[in-house]
């Protein structure tokens, strides 16, 4: 029983640094840019599917799965989707939509979601079908107190470590960080003291991106199957994981992201038939956050935004 409470532990972890990285980027974009990005969930889509594409590209070439140099490709194939994607989202999205209502520019963004799903599912061979993902980490699992953890999971969680400790180091401690800061605090004032608000904007949409983008490898890695619909789903459990953190707090949407990953995985894992009721989980946990508490977790620092 403790081995098998450990490897669930385990793959709650993995799956709960999945959920905070999108989180992160939901809660990026609306404390920074102050919008509710609902294209956010396709980059998850576009991440997985391009290293998939550049993992087939790179073993034709020679390259060994599993290697440094086939790990560090893949990891600049995603920082590649992931700015490519977020600069094209704020110049052509979101950027001209500033000033619109918020509604309608969540509107568009579900439409520009709707476009790159459906661009997927036509321009990739086969594309409406569930395809496998290569294997990126030629390792065996792991036993460790009698669980068998895998080593996609592990390597998830410690990504997942080392991106969301850069991001604190970025807000915290950089100058870059300082200006996101100033710029969600009052736009107007900073760009009295001279900061480049446009460019904060494009700068954030584009870092939002390639953690939603690294979200994409994990899940293709861990799981070994993507599908072209998969950012939906990703998008609806980031947003939860935001609410329930406090959405506009970025260290609420990775405590909201883990949240969410423990409770999908001990539905699945200790309630009869509950993987039917595993996407249900991040819906009904929503609803009972914007009901009863609808500035979430931290909610005494949404406005903070950062």
């Amino acid at each position: 029983m403790t081995g098998t409470l450990l490897q669930q532990f385990i793959n709650a972890l993995g799956l709960g640094a999945m959920y905070a990285l999108i989180a992160v980027g939901f809660t990026l974009f609306f404390g920074v840019i102050e919008v509710i990005n609902f294209a956010h969930g396709e980059v998850f889509m576009l991440g997985a599917f391009a290293t998939m594409i550049a993992s087939s590209a790179l073993i034709v070439w020679g390259v060994t799965e599993g290697t440094i140099l086939f790990i560090a490709l893949l990891l600049v194939t995603v920082i590649i989707v992931g700015t490519v994607f977020g600069a094209a989202l704020e110049k052509f999205i979101v950027g001209p939509m500033r000033g619109a209502s918020d509604i309608m520019t969540l509107l568009i963004t579900v439409g520009a979601s709707i476009i790159v799903r459906e661009a997927v599912q036509l321009f990739i061979p086969d594309g409406r079908n569930p395809q496998p993902f290569p294997t990126v980490l030629d390792l065996p699992s792991i036993s460790i107190g009698g669980a068998l953890i895998k080593a996609e999971t592990l390597a998830t969680i410690v990504m997942a470590v080392l991106l969301i400790a850069g991001m604190h180091y970025l807000i915290e401690k950089s100058k870059y960080g300082r200006h996101i800061s100033a710029t969600a605090q009052d736009r107007e004032a900073a760009m009295m003291m001279g900061i480049n608000v446009k460019k904060i904007f494009l700068m954030t949409m584009i870092i939002g991106s390639i953690l939603g983008a690294a979200a994409g490898l994990m899940n293709g890695m861990c799981y070994g199957i993507i599908k072209f619909d998969m950012g939906f789903a990703a998008s609806i459990k980031g947003f939860a994981a935001a609410v329930i953190g406090g959405l506009g707090n970025i260290y609420g949407a990775v405590v909201g992201g883990l949240i969410l990953g423990f409770m999908e995985i001990f539905v699945v894992s200790f309630i009869q038939n509950g993987s039917t009721y595993q996407d249900l989980i991040s819906f009904l946990l929503m609803i009972v956050f914007l009901v009863f508490r609808p500035t979430g977790l931290f909610g005494e620092k949404v406005y903070e935004k950062v």
